[in-house]
């Protein structure tokens, strides 16, 4: 099925040494190929780009890109440089809101340094306001996630939320789980590789998962958010909301940077909350080459921009 041998196919291509060497000489230099869906490596860039989103009227959640660290110094390193961000964020008087991926604070290497290493960005986070989002990544890491999510949530953090991945066949019950806390979700379909007893497989029972979802979202949830490009699920959402009697501002759509920005523009201009995900850092090639199997009609544009590069 084309949606599960594109996310393989590009899964295997974000691992190759030969291929991110490659992408690194030429996607960000100035008009690159991985700007279009990359903010730029500092945090300047990001802050740069972070402005000029909300001057149109957008609000935005900034990702420092990184993830699977390998060791608690690399952890230690990340959570410094997101400590980092925060400040230059609230200098800067970009919008509070971040993102994060927990194997990136250590979680593959120790669940209680990761959770310390949390601790201390929700604790700088809570100082000046800001939301914290916890990214959900591949399956192995769902029930740690989530049960690092729950237990900061009982010790009483409320400046944090998690993202739930429709495709997951434990996704259900996973939003209940998270409604019935009375914390944050952003639901995503998803766009990892998984396996068939994990995950759906066929875009269509994505879509159906993602709407059913959606409905306990807008009914039993607290402020949700949709991810995603898709018009028939943005379309989904309208609807229910409508006809549930779901107030605009009660949720919000939330799109990648660099990706439908003419969605992103309508979406605003029709009064729902709206905000772009903005990614940024040196180690972008993962998440890149996951856009590219989100969406492969994107490889032709990245195959024309090397090609000028080159030339």
């Amino acid at each position: 099925m084309l949606d599960a041998t594109s996310k393989a196919f590009f899964a295997t291509l974000a691992g190759s040494a030969t291929l991110k060497k490659l992408a690194s000489k030429y996607g960000m230099r100035p008009g690159g190929f991985a700007r279009r869906f990359i903010a730029g490596e500092t945090v300047a860039e990001a802050l740069d780009a972070a402005r000029l989103i909300e001057q149109s009227g957008l609000a935005v959640t900034l990702d420092l890109l990184g993830e699977s660290v390998s060791s608690t110094a690399e952890a230690a390193t990340a959570t410094g440089a997101y400590l980092s961000m925060i400040g230059e964020m609230k200098q800067r008087g970009v919008g509070r809101n971040i993102s994060i991926k927990l194997t990136q604070l250590g979680l593959g290497v120790d669940q209680a340094t990761c959770f310390d290493n949390l601790r201390r960005v929700l604790d700088a986070a809570a100082k000046v306001d800001f939301f914290v989002r916890i990214d959900m990544e591949n399956s192995p890491y769902t029930d740690r996630t989530l049960d690092t999510f729950e237990t900061l949530w009982k010790m009483n953090y409320r400046n944090v939320g998690v993202v739930i991945q429709s495709c997951l066949r434990r996704s259900e019950l996973d939003v209940r789980r998270v409604n019935a806390l009375g914390a944050r979700v952003r639901l995503v379909k998803g766009a990892y590789r998984e396996l068939s007893d994990v995950a759906l497989q066929r875009k269509s029972e994505v879509d159906a998962a993602y709407i059913a979802q959606m409905r306990l979202l807008l009914t039993d949830g607290t402020h949700p958010a949709f991810g995603t490009h898709d018009p028939a699920m943005i379309d989904a959402t309208k609807a229910f909301a409508a006809e549930r009697g779901i107030a605009k501002d009660k949720f919000e759509f939330q799109m990648l940077y660099g990706i439908r920005r003419d969605l992103q523009t309508q979406l605003s201009s029709e009064g729902y909350p709206f905000r772009v995900y903005v990614p940024f850092g040196t180690e972008w090639f993962p998440y890149f080459m996951r856009r590219l199997g989100e969406r492969p009609a994107n490889v032709g544009f990245v195959a024309g921009s090397i090609f000028k590069e080159k030339r």
